[in-house]
C-alpha cells in the first residue's frame, strides 16, 4: 500500500481511519458487553503463560500494560479462592492490568527461575521489568488493598471497585468523544491536539487500547512529517550500521504499510547491535508494536523474532 506522504490528515498508514473506524465499533460492542456480566467474553482475560511465552506473552507484553503474574498450583485446593479472588480483581481493573497465570508444576524451569519460595507467589511485570510482590495466599480484602497500593505508587489509576456494574448507572456513549475528537485533529492536521485527546482518554483509562494504538500512532506521524522517504530508505541501505537511520527506515516503512519489513528491519538492527545501540532499537521496536492491536499477527511475529534475537 503506498502512502500519500504530503499531507499530514492522509499519513495514517497502517492505522488508516477506516481501520479506526472498525476499532471503534469493536470497542462499543466490547463495552456494551461490561454492561453485562453474563454476556459472551466479558471475563478477564488470562495469560496462560508457560517457559516458552513467559518472554512475549509476559515481560515483553508488559511495556504497554501492567500484568499480574500468579505463579501457582491450579489444582491445589488450597489456592483454588485466591485464583478467584485475583480473577474478580482483573475483570474490575477493565483493562488497566492484565493477569497471567503460571502453572509452576507444569514449568518447574519457570518456577526456578522466578526463585519461588511459596504458592502462590505474585509477580508485576511492568516496562519490561519483573518484580516480586507477596507470597502466600491474601483474603480477597487484602489482595485488594495490596494491588491498590501498587498501582497507586506507580500512578496507574484503577475504576473504583464495582464501577459499571449498577443497573441503575447510565450507559457511557459506545464511542467516547475523546476518541472522536482524536480523530476530527487528524484529520485537519491537528496532531498536537490528537495526542491530548487521547492522553485524556488513557488517563481516565489507563487500558484502552484504542487510545494506546492512536497515541502511538500520532507519535509515528510527528517523527515522519519531515522525512523524504525514498531519501531516508536509500541512505539506511547504505549504512545499516546508524542506528538512528535505521529507525527513522523502520518509521516510514511502517507508515507505508510496509508493516513485516519495519519489524524485520528493526530486529536485525537489535542482532546486530550492542549496548545503547541494540536497547534504542529494541524500544523503538516495541514503540511501533503500539501502533496495532496487540493480537496483530505480524507483532505476534515480531515479538517472536525480537526475543530470539535477544535470547
Amino acid at each position: 500500500m503506498a502512502a500519500d506522504f504530503s499531507r499530514p490528515g492522509s499519513l495514517y498508514g497502517a492505522i488508516d481511519l477506516g481501520a479506526r473506524k472498525q476499532a471503534l465499533d469493536a470497542q462499543a460492542r466490547r463495552e456494551a458487553a461490561a454492561q453485562n456480566p453474563a454476556a459472551p467474553g466479558a471475563g478477564p482475560e488470562i495469560i496462560d503463560a508457560t517457559a516458552a511465552t513467559f518472554t512475549t506473552e509476559v515481560v515483553e507484553r508488559s511495556m504497554g500494560v501492567p500484568i499480574v503474574v500468579e505463579a501457582t498450583v491450579p489444582r491445589a485446593a488450597q489456592v483454588q479462592e485466591f485464583s478467584r479472588a485475583i480473577e474478580k480483581l482483573a475483570g474490575e481493573a477493565k483493562g488497566a492490568w492484565l493477569l497471567a497465570r503460571v502453572d509452576v508444576e507444569a514449568n518447574p524451569e519457570l518456577a526456578q527461575a522466578l526463585r519461588m519460595r511459596a504458592i502462590p507467589t505474585v509477580y508485576l511485570a511492568f516496562q519490561g521489568q519483573l518484580m516480586p510482590l507477596f507470597e502466600g495466599p491474601l483474603s480477597e480484602p487484602q489482595l485488594r488493598q495490596a494491588v491498590a497500593q501498587v498501582f497507586e505508587q506507580l500512578g496507574v489509576a484503577l475504576p473504583p471497585p464495582g464501577e459499571g456494574d449498577d443497573e441503575a448507572t447510565p450507559q457511557e456513549p459506545a464511542v467516547d468523544p475523546d476518541l472522536l475528537a482524536a480523530d476530527m485533529a487528524i484529520e485537519d492536521g491537528d496532531l498536537d491536539a490528537a495526542a491530548q485527546a487521547f492522553q485524556r482518554l488513557l488517563a481516565r483509562q489507563p487500558g484502552n487500547e484504542e487510545a494506546k494504538i492512536g497515541l502511538a500512532g500520532v507519535g509515528l506521524l510527528s517523527r515522519t512529517l519531515d522525512l523524504d522517504p525514498v531519501d531516508v530508505l536509500k541512505r539506511a541501505a547504505a549504512a545499516p550500521a546508524d542506528v538512528a537511520l535505521q529507525l527513522q527506515a523502520a518509521d516510514v516503512e511502517l507508515l507505508g504499510g510496509q508493516v513485516d519489513a519495519a519489524f524485520d528491519r528493526l530486529i536485525a538492527t537489535v542482532r546486530r547491535s550492542a549496548g545503547d545501540d541494540r536497547d534504542k532499537a529494541r524500544v523503538h521496536l516495541l514503540s511501533l508494536f503500539e501502533t496495532l492491536p496487540a493480537d496483530d499477527p505480524s507483532v505476534a511475529k515480531a515479538r517472536r523474532g525480537l526475543a530470539s534475537a535477544l535470547f
